[in-house]
């Protein structure tokens, strides 16, 4: 365990790109930067603001982080380059908190960005072994190997797992689906955000039962940045105290031993997640029974169903009975994933857990108003990376109240880009990343053709 903070950390600004089907179509230069140009102007600050910068990506080179930050300005700030599985963003989030918790930063700007390949995920490197190779091989020992993709595989094994345990149905699994897709009709940045009925989700292609097509998530490109904060910058700030959000819990967590106890539930990471939201819940004094709202990592639905049980949301082997209940939606206990989560919103590795975090923050602070959790005093988010790393967060605003619906022509007057970016996915002018950019330390050099291609998109 890592000392706990000494002071309060903040995020101060979010940003996103819409999430896309990987068609080669744009590059991760332009979906980090348009990610982080968004961040900062809703921030309301200037590059040369920012002390530290975390770039979070798990395809790509080395140094790809440097490429999008010099962009914004060539201030000869520390940038660090992150790569953590699923978990990438998430794991940028926990580095660039304790920066500003421990007084290591005022300031840390974190960009999560990521240009795939179509289809599912594949091992890169041929010639070593693979970080998850003892995973599979224990999927292999437990439950045997199909041709289908692995992590469908050992997800949906999960489930199997669960129904036997349990008494959860493939209803149950299709229902989770059914909702995150219909969710994701009122999230502007989702990559799907069509609506299916529970037989349209159960008829759609196996892809390995109880798992459907449909209830798995697909590969994206996408970029999501966060601006987090110290108390003495946003002190300085007070203008924007109705905007920050405080991190007031988290932890990042790795597997116990029970990863290898021959339980494809546990084999998913049940032990360091239920580990990390009990760590977190608890340095927030918050209950996971008073969580109404909550961002988890639904790669596949079975995930989301094990999940609910790993955080507390349900006593363990009854989350099934809570999505019967419709307590997994508007109306019920605890809205998860009203993004549409990863099944509907897409899942760019090294930005989703950034884009979980831009959620919660314009749910708390009320812009989120075409879908709003009202009333939600906490948010807690969930982002899971198999070979493994988990981090859990739980998010309060800084004035301590119960978020309340804010109009969206209240954010175009509060904010700093005349629309309301959590219902209105636009782009940005090169006036406004002009705002943004360093005011004496950039370069037209490394920002190339960036600003032209962003434009051309909108």
């Amino acid at each position: 365990m890592g000392k706990k903070p000494t002071t309060a950390a903040y995020v101060l600004g979010v940003g996103m790109t819409k999430f896309v089907k990987p068609r080669n179509k744009i590059d991760y230069t332009e979906l980090g930067y348009e990610a982080g140009v968004k961040a900062l102007l809703d921030a309301q600050i200037n590059y040369d603001d920012v002390d530290q910068g975390i770039a979070c990506y798990c395809f790509g080179d080395s140094t790809c982080g440097q490429r999008v930050f010099y962009q914004f300005g060539m201030t000869q700030i520390p940038i660090v380059n992150v790569n953590n599985n699923c978990a990438t963003g998430s794991t940028g989030l926990h580095l660039g908190r304790n920066l500003v918790s421990h007084g290591a930063a005022d300031c840390v700007l974190v960009v999560g960005f990521e240009k795939m390949f179509p289809g599912s995920i594949q091992a890169f490197f041929q010639d070593r072994e693979n970080p998850t190779g003892t995973t599979v091989d224990m999927m292999k020992a437990t439950r045997g190997i199909t041709n289908a993709p692995g992590a469908a595989q050992m997800f949906g094994n999960a489930g199997r797992e669960y129904m036997e345990k349990y008494g959860a149905t493939k209803e149950d699994f299709a229902e989770i689906a059914r909702i995150n897709h219909e969710h994701s009709q009122r999230n502007p940045y989702s990559q799907f955000r069509d609506e299916y009925t529970l037989q349209q989700i159960l008829d759609s292609p196996v892809v390995h039962s109880p798992l459907t097509k449909l209830q798995c998530c697909p590969t994206s490109d996408g970029g999501a940045a966060a601006v987090i904060v110290s108390q003495s910058f946003l002190d300085s700030r007070p203008h924007l105290l109705s905007q920050a959000i405080q991190i007031v819990g988290q932890c990042l967590a790795t597997d116990g031993p029970s990863l290898f106890d021959r339980s494809s539930i546990n084999l998913m990471g049940f032990e360091m997640t239920a580990f990390a939201a009990k760590t977190a819940l608890a340095e927030a004094n918050v209950d996971a029974r008073d969580i109404k709202l909550c961002e988890l990592h639904d790669c596949f639905s079975a995930n989301e169903l094990i999940t609910i049980d790993a955080l507390g949301l349900s006593p363990r082997g009854k989350a099934h009975e809570m999505v019967r209940a419709g307590d997994i939606t508007y109306g019920g206990r605890c809205v998860i994933n009203p993004s549409g989560g990863l099944i509907s919103k897409g899942h760019p590795l090294g930005a989703t857990g950034l884009a979980q975090c831009a959620e919660m923050v314009w749910q708390l602070r009320g812009w989120a108003n075409n879908r709003l959790v009202e009333g939600a005093a906490a948010a807690l988010q969930h982002n899971l990376g198999l070979g493994g790393a988990v981090v859990c967060t739980v998010y309060k605003r800084a004035d301590g109240r119960k978020n309340e619906l804010v109009s969206s022509e209240d954010v175009a007057r509060l904010g700093a880009v005349g629309y309301n970016p959590a219902v209105e996915a636009r782009g940005f002018t090169r006036e406004m990343a002009g705002r943004v950019r360093s005011r004496t330390r950039r370069s037209e050099w490394a920002l190339g053709q960036t600003e032209r291609k962003v434009e051309a998109r909108f």
